[in-house]
């Protein structure tokens, strides 16, 4: 009986405790949103505010333009004609079929890139009840009881459109798909682009039937145009279009930088790596309560100042090509097909002109010149002699080698294996300058063998690790070879690094037989010969200026400053002697007249041995020879350096031991062309 009335009386003061609290709760409750309505006004309606408005952008700017050294625009923007669509409140989907069919009708669109799977997605749209009719009951009890997602149903349906419904639909049926495609793809409140480059005649269709063409508009836009054709035009790159938007492998950079799916964005080389500089600030819109107001005035991107000169581009181009040409008509040339070439200035990085043109042969025995300017970033090749400056420095830097050594050129010879040779049997007793003028493999043979620690005798067995190498390759680095330039373009590569190391496969790598490197990096190292020790950066853009509203030029808004990338540690004196060795081979028979009438010219020229795919099996099986050259005039105060390479000029061939002297020609030619200009 107790305990009955005990649970009562806590019963009660639960119930109490209950009745308190909630009344303290709903007290608070009262106060809080009195105080919001009465004193924090403006507070709600800021939050208000936020909620019910949207900012939005137009259309991707003009982007800046594109100048020579000179101030020339070698990039500009020209306006076009644009279709665009928004979608309107209200508006069908079937509506917008009709749209879709009524622009197939009038404007000439490529649907090439129009996919499988839209064109089954047109199909579903204008045959709803069918579609339907495909999904099975038991797939509908499935969605029903939320075993399969809705998406996995459109799927379904995608997937049961057959092959002869889809290749019943004609061209006007799949412009129409890509059309209607393109009119909702994305953010159902962004502008989509229908057609860039329209025809005068399709701009004014959509201007004469805006009434039944509803959210069909006309605007103008802009396209890239380049003054100078396809000058250097691999390399400045490209800019989306505004069907393809953000490509796909880019899209997630682009993304996190705040850009829309269609935006026009830069996709490769110029375009790309100064994007953040050449892209325009759009128009930036409020969207509040269904009303746009524009906020800010979008503007145009900055310009860029490049380093090259387009007088001198226009004319090494010219020049490759026509020599290109003229040596595909000489004997034991079958397998050349390309040279590449570039000038830069010594004292600051910059590039002057960068050149490589490919040729191929039609059966009916015309030719064909392609740009391929972009090997020079991306490809590599085996530079033969021209880097036996970098090897006698390895031989200086390491004590094996003093200012005027004298070694007797000969073969060398280990055991079971073939002799290796200078261009002939003897050069005779050479010291290190003329071992350079006379391009001495064996001189390079014996000094590698130094540096190794091997006492040379004839016939001998040979094993050597991998520190010798590693030495070689230090040194290199330091000037440029095996390692990236730091050009201000995407895609540079390192070149090829071999992977194994013997004593023959040093020797090779001594004479410039071994790794590869790119013209880049030649470039690279014969600048830092020249400056000593100080390898520079290698560089595109001299400047970046601001905006303007007309064609003039605006203020600076930054500027390229020689970059040091790293010095040598090895005694100036040696690069120096290095340097003697340079003039001496340009006044001795191998060089003389390979820079033309330029004055007091140094340099080095290289023949590399290499190997090519004759047949297209993918084996590399015939031996070929390659002409390569670095070089820069004048010696004691260079205005500008060069580096040529010509791979596969001649091949070893029963019938004939001829070689072409393509590269020469084309440095000699472009030599005296620079300082005539330059003058």
């Amino acid at each position: 009986m107790n305990d009955n009335k005990n649970n009562d009386i806590v019963t009660k003061n639960r119930t109490y405790v209950f009745l308190i609290v909630t009344f303290i709760f709903l007290l608070m409750l009262i106060f809080r949103m009195a105080y919001l309505q009465l004193f924090n006004t403006k507070a709600s309606v800021a939050t208000l505010n936020k909620l019910s408005v949207k900012t939005v952008y137009g259309q991707t700017m003009p982007r800046g333009r594109i100048y020579d050294r000179n101030y020339n625009v070698i990039v500009d923007n020209i306006g076009t004609n644009m279709i665009t669509y928004k979608r309107e409140s209200g508006v069908k989907t079937s509506e917008e079929i009709k749209i879709a069919y009524d622009l197939a009708s009038k404007l000439k669109v490529d649907y090439g890139k129009l996919t499988d799977n839209q064109l089954r997605s047109f199909w579903v749209i204008n045959n709803k009840e069918e579609s339907e009719k495909r999904i099975t009951k038991e797939e509908k009890e499935l969605y029903e009881r939320r075993k399969i997602k809705a998406s996995e149903l459109e799927k379904l349906k995608l997937k049961r459109v057959t092959k002869e419904e889809l290749e019943a639909y004609d061209e006007v049926d799949k412009e129409a798909a890509y059309i209607y495609y393109l009119m909702n793809n994305g953010y159902y409140y962004d502008e989509k682009t229908i057609k860039e480059d329209a025809t005068d005649e399709e701009y004014a269709y959509v201007a004469q039937n805006q009434d039944k063409l509803k959210g069909v508009s006309i605007a103008t836009s802009w396209k890239r145009y380049y003054p100078y054709g396809d000058t250097l035009r691999q390399i400045l790159g490209n800019v989306s279009n505004s069907e393809q938007g953000l490509p796909d492998e880019l899209k997630a950079s682009y993304l996190k930088k705040g850009y829309a799916l269609n935006d026009r964005v830069g996709i490769s080389y110029l375009e790309l790596e100064y994007e953040d500089e050449l892209n325009g600030e759009k128009d930036k819109y409020e969207i509040r309560n269904g009303k746009k107001t524009l906020i800010s005035k979008g503007t145009r991107g900055n310009d860029i100042v490049l380093s090259i000169d387009i007088n001198l581009q226009q004319e090494l181009e010219r020049i490759i090509e026509e020599e290109l040409i003229s040596a595909k008509k000489e004997a034991n040339t079958e397998y050349y097909d390309h040279t590449s070439v570039i000038i830069t200035d010594p004292n600051t990085g910059e590039i002057l002109a960068m050149a490589a043109k490919q040729i191929t042969t039609a059966q009916d025995g015309s030719y064909k010149i392609s740009d391929y300017t972009t090997n020079i970033l991306t490809g590599s090749d085996t530079p033969g002699s021209i880097v036996k400056g970098a090897s006698m420095l390895v031989g200086y830097s390491t004590g094996n080698l003093q200012i005027g050594d004298v070694l007797y050129d000969k073969c060398i010879k280990f055991k079971n294996t073939p002799r290796k040779c200078s261009w002939k049997e003897s050069l005779g007793a050479l010291n290190d300058i003329k071992a350079l003028q006379l391009s001495s493999n064996s001189y390079q043979f014996q000094l590698a063998l130094k540096v190794a620690g091997v006492n040379y005798y004839y016939d001998m067995p040979i094993k050597i690790d991998s520190a010798a190498l590693n030495t070689y390759r230090n040194v290199f680095k330091s000037l440029g070879l095996g390692v990236k330039s730091g050009i201000d373009l995407p895609n540079e590569t390192e070149g090829y690094k071999g992977k194994q190391s013997n004593a023959g496969l040093l020797l090779n790598y001594a004479i410039g037989q071994y790794d590869t490197y790119s013209v880049l990096q030649l470039a690279s190292y014969v600048n830092t010969m020249i400056n000593e020790g100080d390898r520079l950066k290698l560089n595109l853009v001299k400047e970046i200026r601001e905006a303007t509203d007309d064609d003039s030029l605006g203020n600076v808004k930054s500027n390229y400053k020689k970059t040091v990338l790293n010095t040598s540690t090895i005694d100036k004196l040696y690069f120096q002697r290095v340097k003697e060795g340079f003039k001496a081979v340009m006044e001795g028979s191998l060089g003389r007249g390979y820079m033309g009438d330029v004055p007091r010219p140094a340099g080095k020229t290289g023949t590399s041995e290499s190997f090519y795919d004759a047949d297209g099996n993918g084996v590399v099986e015939t031996e070929t020879y390659s002409k390569s050259f670095i070089g820069y005039a004048p010696y004691d105060n260079p205005a500008m350096s060069i580096v040529a390479i010509s791979p596969h000029v001649s091949h070893k061939n029963g019938k004939t031991t001829y070689t072409s002297n393509v590269n020469k020609r084309i440095v000699s030619r472009i030599c005296n062309k620079f300082f005539e200009i330059y003058q």
